[in-house]
């Protein structure tokens, strides 16, 4: 009943819509109108990106959008297609299918819904903490080498040149004789579309308002290649259906082989949705003072990529832009992306046709300008500032998605992150405690070797004790205790900053004690010890019987120094 009672909270709907606030309810749809009028061109060119058919961009503010609006804990984060899983979807598929095909089609649906599958188990074993350990300085040079290769690959679509090969090096060689055999009608159009794109941002800028110049330029081009037969000089989008997208199970001929194939892309997928959409989520939540159930947001992001692959669509991702779209125009809560799927929907039943005038070039070079702003100089520029050896972590993060590609950097990514975080545990900044007059207490460098009182040494360990730094305590314990002067009769070790101690450690501990007893040096523990893990606690205790265990440090000068003058005494 209780697991029953659990599920049921999980995917309790509309959180991120009540309460309901009727006053509000005109700018929820205002923000909605916005959204879809500069989202809609932008899934267009994710789909460039993802080598789906055009309409499978709008296909995922549709079912997907709504399904997170509906069972999502957040009231701002929007759910779409991202260029980050466009980009490894890409790379992933790359040498199964013909980019484009049905076969692939049915791939990226299967890959969403792989995603979907994992996103539900993480969020049903509570592993949404995952999205911690993708450190920013990584996720910063990631998306910048996920950027620079989205921007090269689009820049020789427009220039007229193949822009479909493994690797953005090799793309770079094969295209360097080519051109020459620039297409000047593709080189114009892509200009004119910048040119919109761009004056309508700094217009925004300028008079704080919206304007959707990439709706205004898909639209002017889509009008100019109807009335000027554009598709004789340049390709063009070509038939789009119409109508809903069919509710059925990729085509895909089933197997574990294949599953087990398209595992590795599914879990870098799934890295990227894990670490982007609880940043962002998290971001609008501290904004707004709102609390934020990340465990019903796993859930919202699976149904939402589960919906993605019945609908054949490809992966969606909460969307830092989106998100910022819907903000600034006034959305404060998921109505307005219940809006934007209405729209959607709409343009599905009643606008596709003019969407086969639309030039590939129009695409390309809303990709381009998606490409160069995931490029994050800022962030590069503060992290270079503020920690130099991170930048340098963030550079080569990026080089390697630049170089092997996509999947290959989530990969180098995910490891870089551990390695950053293993390090930290590593070598924790360890320290004595020394008493001061008026009782206060003050932490030294342990090369001071400064003792709290003759004999009495205070060892303060400032992280979890396992087996990565296990070795590096024993021999800091036994360094101090060998060059103590005057020598040691009591070291006690300040545990209030360790919340964890693992098998290795305790049997570490056991071997210390051990040592330091045959050197008439008797070791104690202090200070919370209480907040340790139970089982861990159990077993120190169980390990060290006879080892006093002292509630504070007070209490530790207390006992040493009332038994100071007899050596028997502990």
């Amino acid at each position: 009943m209780d697991e029953t009672t659990s599920l049921l909270k999980r995917f309790r709907p509309f959180a991120g819509l009540l309460p309901r606030d009727r006053s509000r309810i005109p700018a929820e749809i205002i923000a909605g109108i916005t959204l879809a009028a500069l989202a809609i061109p932008e899934v267009l060119g994710y789909t460039n990106i993802s080598g789906t058919p055009v309409i499978t961009g709008i296909y995922t503010l549709l079912v997907p959008a709504a399904l997170f609006a509906i069972f999502g804990s957040s009231r701002h984060l929007v759910v779409g297609a991202d260029s980050a899983t466009a980009a490894i979807l890409a790379s992933g598929l790359i040498g199964v299918a013909a980019a484009g095909s049905g076969e692939y089609l049915a791939l990226a649906g299967l890959l969403a819904l792989m995603v979907g599958v994992l996103l539900l188990l993480a969020s049903l074993i509570g592993l949404g903490f995952m999205a911690d350990f993708l450190s920013r300085t990584v996720l910063v040079g990631f998306l910048t080498g996920v950027g620079i290769q989205i921007a090269l690959r689009a820049l020789s679509e427009l220039l007229g040149l193949p822009g479909h090969h493994h690797g953005t090096l090799m793309m770079i060689w094969s295209n360097r004789q080519l051109v020459p055999d620039l297409n000047p009608a593709v080189l114009t159009v892509a200009i004119l579309v910048l040119a919109v794109i761009v004056g309508s941002r700094m217009l925004s800028t300028r008079f704080n308002r919206n304007i959707p110049g990439a709706m205004i330029a898909v639209i002017g081009a889509i009008i100019a290649s109807w009335a000027l037969d554009l598709q004789t000089a340049m390709p063009v989008v070509g038939t789009v259906p119409t109508g809903l997208p069919d509710f059925s199970l990729p085509t895909v001929s089933w197997s574990f082989a294949l599953i087990w194939e398209l595992l590795p892309t599914a879990l870098a997928m799934l890295v990227v949705v894990l670490a982007q959409s609880a940043a962002t989520a998290r971001a609008y939540a501290q904004k707004y003072h709102e609390r934020l159930d990340e465990t019903r947001d796993l859930a919202g992001l699976g149904l939402a990529n589960i919906g993605a692959g019945l609908t054949g669509t490809f992966v969606v991702n909460g969307s830092p832009t989106k998100t910022e779209m819907v903000d600034s125009a006034g959305g404060r809560t998921q109505l307005s992306l219940l809006v934007t799927a209405a729209i959607a929907l709409l343009t599905l039943l009643f606008l596709t046709g003019p969407l086969s005038y639309l030039p590939k070039a129009v695409l390309s070079a809303v990709v381009l300008l998606i490409g160069l702003k995931l490029i994050d100089w800022q962030g590069l520029s503060d992290i270079y500032r503020k920690r130099r050896p991170e930048f340098w972590v963030a550079l080569v993060t990026a080089a390697v998605v630049v170089v092997f590609g996509v999947e290959q950097g989530i990969i180098f990514a995910i490891l870089f992150s551990l390695i950053i975080h293993t390090r930290h545990g590593y070598r924790p900044k360890n320290l004595l405690i020394v008493g001061q007059p008026g009782g206060h207490w003050q932490a030294r460098a342990l090369a001071s070797a400064a003792q709290a009182r003759p004999g009495l040494l205070i060892y303060r360990f400032n992280h979890s004790m396992y087996y990565a730094n296990a070795e590096r305590m024993q021999a800091e314990m036994l360094h101090l205790a060998d060059t103590a002067d005057p020598p040691l009769r009591w070291f006690c070790i300040d545990a209030s900053s360790v919340d964890d101690v693992d098998y290795t450690a305790i049997d570490t501990l056991a071997e210390v004690g051990g040592v330091l007893k045959d050197k008439g040096i008797t070791m104690v523990f202090a200070q919370d010890v209480d907040a340790i893990n139970a089982k861990s606690r159990q077993e120190l205790q169980r390990q060290f019987r006879d080892a006093p265990f002292f509630a504070s440090l007070d209490d530790v000068l207390d006992r040493y120094e009332q038994n100071a003058a007899k050596p028997d005494a502990l």
